[in-house]
């Protein structure tokens, strides 16, 4: 099967089959990475650039391996060190990569609605890598890839997102992605973490951890986003983690067969307790390893690639 789209921008309005096609074909770049040498030469002669405005390491890095992973030439440029700091605007900056006949742009932006902005003007194929506070697809996919390799499915998981949910942009993709896989989301957070509206996205709320917590598939932990909050939205980390913090003992309420996710980076001791996130329910690293197969997968579809030809490489 073929993905019938140009860009990846976000999980809004993707479709359950065009996410399955995305995991399908993420089992089968899994295969491929844990071959001797784990690379094949599906992207050669393509050129992808990761154009970063933020901090990252886990998704810029997981970028880079996927694309020298599939053969493809592999730049990337941090805000710092581009012409922005010479007050060079993100339409220029990006019209002068496209001048050099690139093939990907991989963007992360402060603002919201940059990698829209950006594919409405350029042809290139832009993935967001995370814009602002609005969404993060590629890790939302996933944490997807990540529960259905443990579960099979999706359909009828009972799966609770702990935290940040005001400043996450993974809350929302991932909202968005499960509730097009069948699952039950439940979201749950202080009130000041809440952003308005957000039951109207098709999530449960709560503001009680442990009643939330009680028999859950999946406890997806937010790290609390200090510097994209303006104001003091907690009485100290401390009160945060003894009524939000994920503890061994809140843990044990999980379903025999739950696990602990969370997209990192990690607040250890705040909003995660050391011990769970290092314990045996946590898939915390098997979600670092997932994410370069399930780029990988991301590049290729959009590339034009077919599911059947990745399996016979």
């Amino acid at each position: 099967m073929k993905l019938a789209r140009k860009h990846l921008l976000g999980l809004e309005g993707v479709s359950r089959s065009e996410i399955e096609t995305i995991l399908n074909a993420a089992e089968s770049f899994k295969e491929i990475l844990d071959r001797k040498i784990p690379k094949v030469p599906t992207l050669r002669g393509k050129t992808a650039v990761n154009l970063f405005f933020e901090p990252s390491t886990r998704t810029r890095v997981s970028f880079e391996l996927a694309e020298k992973r599939l053969s493809a030439d592999s730049i990337s440029v941090a805000a710092k060190t581009s012409s922005s700091v010479k007050g060079e605007s993100l339409i220029d900056t990006v019209k002068n990569l496209e001048a050099m006949k690139i093939d990907f742009l991989i963007v992360r932006h402060e603002a919201a609605g940059a990698a829209h902005f950006l594919a409405s003007r350029i042809d290139v194929s832009v993935i967001n890598a995370g814009d602002g506070c609005h969404e993060h697809p590629t890790q939302a996919l996933l944490d997807l890839f990540t529960m259905r390799q443990r579960f099979g499915g999706l359909d009828g998981l009972k799966v609770v997102i702990i935290g940040d949910i005001a400043h996450s942009r993974v809350a929302r993709s991932n909202l968005w992605g499960l509730k097009a896989l069948g699952a039950n989301v439940t979201i749950c957070a202080p009130p000041t973490f809440l952003p308005p509206g957000i039951e109207n996205l098709g999530a449960e709320v709560s503001t009680d951890l442990d009643d939330a917590i009680d028999g859950a598939d999946v406890a997806m932990v937010l790290r609390i986003q200090k510097e994209r909050q303006g104001e003091h939205l907690l009485p100290s980390f401390r009160e945060y983690a003894r009524l939000f913090g994920l503890n061994g003992k809140r843990a044990a309420r999980l379903k025999k067969t739950g696990f602990i996710m969370h997209p990192g980076p990690m607040n250890r001791g705040v909003e995660i307790a050391p011990e769970v996130a290092d314990g045996p329910r946590s898939v915390i690293l098997d979600q670092v390893t997932n994410g370069v197969a399930l780029r990988m997968a991301v590049l290729y579809l959009l590339s034009g690639g077919e599911i059947d030809d990745a399996m016979a490489h």
